[in-house]
């Protein structure tokens, strides 16, 4: 059923691809609003500065963007994705040492941001009702009688019945709803001043011989004595497409290199030499990329009295994360599809339908946003409206690596809580479920008394200074 002639998105980024894909069937024509010029390939703008650093897409984020363009996987893959599974692909260095390898319940499609962009384009490209206007900036929106008649640009005005705001961390779409009338919605924040920087490498061909690894993760220390600054780096070695990696280091709260001499001489510093000694046989390709736009911030269309009528929010314009959680891509394409899904079920978009999908996307980013909040309170150098009392910090910061170990030594060992782990990983269940399932629970007792026992069936801790352990325990038994 159509619900009117003309959407408009904001913005041609993920969201906004995603926001097109879930409108086009129910409006005669879509068009798309993008300040950039688009590139025709896979090519960094500069609209998306946070393209220079890895990007995971997500399971849910997979089958999202799935359902609105089918076959958007095949073609990622096709086009040079990378599908791994990362406890058999990844080297992963967490607590004192090297995990084990083995199969488990999750998979990952491996590629950069442009070239996720890219195909996306290609597919919101095959619409015929779609439509992306290049270098266009967006000045404004006009309202009449509660709800969004048009989208002001620097080259007039264009009429719509439907907006979508996929403008990112920087929407204004906000104050220009402030100006109209509407209250400014409730804000909520967190940033624990997350820093992360990056740096581009083409792979050796041949690769070494002891490179069974393709994505090489080193997770910050639980040492709480004295140590190197660079010991609390989270790190990642990270595969993209054509034969070349990202490498990048990041930090919650500490000063991170500028320069490339300064990024190669942090990088002998991390918790184990195979980060460096890889970069070492890699050739450089890029300057150093830094970030510092991080903090979670939640903007609570949700609750206001009266939301605006033919307009809803998608993407880092509602709801932006902490970016080392890998959130944000799956999240977005994830509330464009339950846009579609509503606009499915709709004969009109007025007060009620957008009351009705705020309500919804309320739950589905509750969950990423959980995630979020349960590690990020713990540092003592976050800030915003999100920060707790400081014993409740104090609790947190104590509590929670253990706990994140404790969890994924037990995926280790228990098929259940690896498939439940995963599922939480990629969005598909909340922390709080997980942990509330009876078999989870039981799970993690069995291996916390195991452990106490010294009865591994997986063994782990390996030598950080040494390489990664190649051998496959995924059959492996109780001794």
């Amino acid at each position: 059923m159509r619900l009117g002639k003309t959407a408009v998105v904001l913005g041609g980024s993920a969201a906004g691809l995603c926001s097109a894909g879930a409108l086009a069937p129910y409006f005669d024509q879509v068009i798309v609003l993008e300040r950039d010029e688009l590139p025709a390939g896979a090519e960094h703008r500069r609209g998306v500065p946070q393209s220079k650093h890895p990007h995971f897409l997500l399971n849910s984020g997979r089958r999202a963007i799935g359902a609105l363009f089918p076959g958007f996987e095949a073609d990622l893959v096709a086009a040079g994705g990378l599908h791994l599974m990362p406890s058999m692909d990844a080297a992963y260095l967490d607590g004192v040492g090297w995990s084990a390898r083995k199969r488990s319940a999750m998979t990952m499609v491996y590629s950069s941001r442009i070239l996720i962009e890219r195909v996306l384009r290609d597919k919101v490209r095959e619409l015929p009702n779609v439509a992306i206007r290049e270098g266009v900036v967006v000045t404004g929106l006009t309202t009449r009688a509660g709800g969004i008649t048009g989208v002001d640009t620097d080259g007039g005005h264009l009429g719509a019945d439907f907006v979508v705001d996929a403008m990112g961390r920087g929407s204004s779409v906000g104050a220009w709803l402030a100006a109209a009338g509407w209250p400014e919605p409730e804000t909520r924040t967190l940033d624990a001043k997350v820093t992360y920087t990056s740096r581009w490498y083409d792979l050796p061909v041949p690769r070494p011989a002891s490179w069974w690894w393709r994505h090489l993760v080193i997770m910050p220390t639980p040492d709480k004595g004295e140590h190197p600054d660079e010991h609390d780096y989270l790190v990642n070695f990270f595969p993209v497409e054509g034969n070349r990696v990202i490498a990048c280091m990041g930090s919650w709260g500490l000063p991170m290199p500028r320069t490339t001499d300064a990024f190669v001489e942090t990088a002998r510093r991390v918790r184990t030499p195979l980060f460096a000694a890889a970069m070492d046989r890699c050739e450089p390709t890029s300057e150093v990329h830094l970030t510092r736009s991080t903090g979670n911030k939640w903007r609570r269309y949700d609750r206001l009295r009266t939301p605006p009528e033919r307009l809803a929010f998608v993407g880092d314009s509602i709801c932006a994360f902490n970016p080392f959680y890998a959130q944000g891509i799956s999240s977005a394409a994830g509330s464009a599809l339950l846009l579609r899904e509503h606009l499915a079920r709709a004969d009109r978009v007025d007060t009620k339908f957008s009351a009705g999908f705020l309500a919804a996307q309320r739950k589905l980013l509750n969950v990423p946003w959980r995630l979020a909040m349960a590690r990020d309170q713990g540092y003592e150098c976050a800030e915003g409206t999100e920060k707790p009392p400081e014993w409740k910090r104090r609790i947190l910061a104590a509590v929670s690596a253990p706990a994140f170990s404790l969890i994924v030594g037990a995926a280790r060992e228990d098929e259940a809580v690896d498939e439940h782990f995963a599922k939480v990983f990629n969005l598909d269940e909340s922390l709080g479920d997980m942990l509330r399932n009876p078999r989870v629970l039981a799970g993690l007792v069995r291996y916390r008394v195991r452990a106490a026992l010294g009865r591994h069936r997986v063994p782990f801790g390996f030598d950080a200074q040494a390489e990664p352990p190649a051998t496959d325990y995924s059959t492996a038994t109780a001794r």
